[in-house]
């Protein structure tokens, strides 16, 4: 192997190959040593206890299971009763509602049913129709409904729906002159408001 070299170059050589360190003498970095086999063997220990150790505990997880889902399924066929017994009975009440108001009014429907086939003279059809008029307004007080003031009040945009003004002296201005239509509330609440006309006074705005 050295035979072709000189005494000085073997010598140089072989000091090179003292000083390089062998393969099997190579340091391993820190950073990427392995853990102690004490520790990977305790981790390795824990994960498999975190497991379901056996049949018997993967069917109980599936009776739980199963036990939850039963009691979802309950809770949703309860709220669906619940929901439909709710919308049942505010039907009811609005059936019941409904019928006490027709029911009220029956009288009055008889009474106009008759005034029709009286054959009367005009005068005495006013006067009938008037009495009927009346019981309906005793049935609306019964009810607490009562009508709106409008005439001679003072305009209030809450209650009133004005389709236009008037030339008034005898009126205060901004005054209801006119009621076109009744306006009706019942206790504080409004059904409808009075459809009028409100008077315009040139003489007043003028003073």
């Amino acid at each position: 192997m050295y035979g072709n070299m000189s005494t000085q170059e073997t010598n140089e050589l072989k000091v090179k190959v003292k000083e390089e360190p062998a393969a099997s003498e190579a340091k391993i970095d820190p950073a990427t040593e392995l853990p102690p086999p004490e520790e990977s063997l305790a981790e390795t220990e824990a994960a498999e206890q975190a497991l379901p150790s056996g049949p018997s505990e993967v069917e109980q997880l599936k009776t739980e299971r199963d036990q939850l889902l039963d009691r979802l399924a309950r809770m949703q066929a309860e709220f669906e009763n619940a929901r439909k017994r709710a919308e049942r009975e505010k039907a009811d009440f609005r059936d019941h509602v409904t019928g006490y108001v027709v029911e009220q009014f029956l009288p009055v429907l008889d009474n106009f049913e008759l005034a029709l086939k009286s054959e009367g003279s005009e005068e005495q059809l006013r006067s009938g129709v008037s009495l009927i008029v009346k019981q309906m307004e005793e049935v609306l007080t019964k009810m607490q409904v009562s009508t709106i003031p409008a005439v001679g009040a003072e305009f209030d945009p809450r209650v009133h729906e004005a389709l236009g003004t008037v030339e008034r002296e005898d009126i205060p201005d901004q005054h209801v002159a006119e009621e076109i239509r009744r306006g009706y509330k019942i206790r504080d609440r409004l059904l409808r408001p009075s459809l009028v006309r409100v008077a315009h006074n040139n003489k007043q705005v003028s003073e």
